[in-house]
């Protein structure tokens, strides 16, 4: 019995035009390649899940789809599918504008079944280590920012608990604008998100 979720249906209901079929592509081919796979809802996004771990991940954008493998980290990338991965977003094929861009779907299925082998052997993603908070360096956060954070109690309250990761993914996107416009943009973005007590990568996160 093929294991769909109502909120997947949802999800490609209400998608862009250009996505519905990407994703109704991608959820048949999953389940055309592993029977057994489940669908769940996780960071706002639909999540295959097979033998109690997570397989693949979609999910559709304004302008694009992004599809990826949990452990991607321990595949052999033998057709070089790792290659086109956006290293600004989400997803290891790159970003997805139509069904062309997506890879054969003989080789998509050899991935699917390679990322399949490693949860079927419990083959779990190793911890990353940790550097000491005393070994990074430290954080400068730019007047312009400091301004805004000053102007928001609850955002700065939630910056300033947040890991040192998770400060320096807010200051690399808010000084990495290429304008000033762009720069009060992502600003005002990040007030929003801290308000919420959300990182910079909430939608991404396993713990947003």
């Amino acid at each position: 019995m093929v294991k769909k979720d109502e909120r997947v249906d949802a999800y490609i209901a209400r998608a862009a035009e250009f996505a519905k079929p990407i994703l109704i592509h991608l959820r048949e081919l999953m389940h055309s390649t592993c029977p057994d796979v489940e669908e769940t809802w996780k960071w706002s996004f639909p999540v295959f899940v097979y033998k109690g771990a997570i397989l693949c991940n979609m999910a559709a954008f304004k302008e694009h789809c992004a599809f990826g493998f949990w452990k991607a980290s321990l595949m052999d990338d033998t057709d070089h599918l790792f290659d086109l991965q956006d290293k600004d977003g989400m997803g290891h094929l790159g970003k997805i504008y139509s069904l062309k861009d997506l890879p054969k779907d003989t080789v998509l299925k050899k991935y699917i079944r390679a990322a399949m082998k490693l949860n079927e052997d419990g083959i779990k993603v190793p911890a990353r280590a940790k550097v000491a908070e005393k070994d990074k360096p430290e954080l400068k956060v730019p007047d312009y920012f400091t301004a805004e954070l000053s102007r928001n109690e609850q955002a700065r309250l939630a910056f300033d608990a947040f890991s040192y990761s998770h400060k320096k993914e807010y200051l690399e996107w808010i000084t990495d604008a290429k304008t000033e416009a762009t720069r009060n943009k992502r600003m005002a973005q990040a007030i929003e998100w801290l308000q919420e007590g959300k990182s910079r990568n909430w939608k991404y996160s396993p713990n947003p």
